[in-house]
């Protein structure tokens, strides 16, 4: 037995369960020591980002890549797009955080797209505008607070908006291949730039037009709307008896049809 025990100990061969165990806890140091690391890493470029990012300086450049082209360098538009004097930072906070600029192609509106910037760079971009060419800014935060009237606004909206974006704000078609956008899900700060800066066919509504708290009001009544369950099912577009109707036609005289011509099988 002697003999044995000191064969084993010669070999020097340990435990399956010790070297898993060792492997186990090597893993665990390696990885979590690469996820610190990782984590510092992000950190601390985000953090270098958003102290750079978030200046006038760096918007000029992110405006002379991206913008100049159609709005000049010195903000007075060219022939492919409009001067920027006197826009303020929040048309181009709208313009831009909708995706609708940089523009793709000419024509008759400016879609709304997928966005090509971060926050901090749109920041930057609308600081930039704001510091040269002074404008309509962002709003207090009680405009903002969803708190107003409800029912005011809405009559208010259904007054100055819903011949051009329908009464449930679900947009509408214009003249000349021109359209009011769906604003069902847009935000309060988009609908209150949206009423300020007059963006694409839309009128400005000054304070002599809509006093700070009928826009408080307004985008109050369409926030409630944007929580607002739909009460009789489905809304099919909240287009009334367009898409109704088309709804009752197809299913409605269908079935009728359906059930006609399953009556005279029978019979026959």
């Amino acid at each position: 037995m002697a003999r044995e025990k000191k064969m084993r100990r010669s070999t020097g061969r340990r435990s399956p369960l010790a070297t898993a165990a060792l492997i186990g806890i090597g893993l665990l140091i390696t990885g979590g020591g690469y996820a610190a690391a990782s984590a510092a890493v992000a950190s601390t470029a985000e953090t270098s980002q958003t102290q750079t990012a978030l200046t006038a300086e760096d918007g000029e450049k992110l405006f002379q890549a991206n913008c100049a082209t159609c709005h000049g360098m010195d903000l007075q538009g060219t022939d492919d797009g409009p001067s920027l004097v006197g826009v303020g930072e929040l048309a181009v906070e709208f313009q831009v955080a909708t995706g609708r600029m940089p523009l793709q192609a000419q024509g008759p509106q400016a879609p709304q797209k997928p966005v090509q910037f971060t926050e901090e760079q749109i920041q930057a971009l609308a600081a930039y505008v704001h510091s040269v060419a002074p404008g309509p800014s962002y709003p207090d935060e009680h405009i903002l607070d969803g708190e107003g009237d409800v029912s005011r606004g809405a009559e208010l909206f259904r007054i100055n908006c819903a011949m051009c974006h329908n009464v449930a704000a679900a947009g509408g078609a214009l003249t000349e291949g021109k359209w009011a956008p769906d604003i069902q899900d847009t935000s309060g700060l988009h609908i209150y730039a949206a009423m300020v800066t007059g963006p694409q066919n839309m009128p400005v509504f000054n304070d002599m037009n809509l006093t700070p708290e009928d826009k408080r009001d307004i985008i109050s009544a369409l926030l409630y709307q944007q929580q607002m369950e739909a009460p009789g099912g489905f809304n099919l577009g909240s287009l009334g008896p367009v898409s109704e109707g088309l709804f009752a036609w197809i299913f409605g005289i269908g079935a009728l049809v359906a059930i006609t011509v399953w009556i005279t099988a029978k019979s026959n």
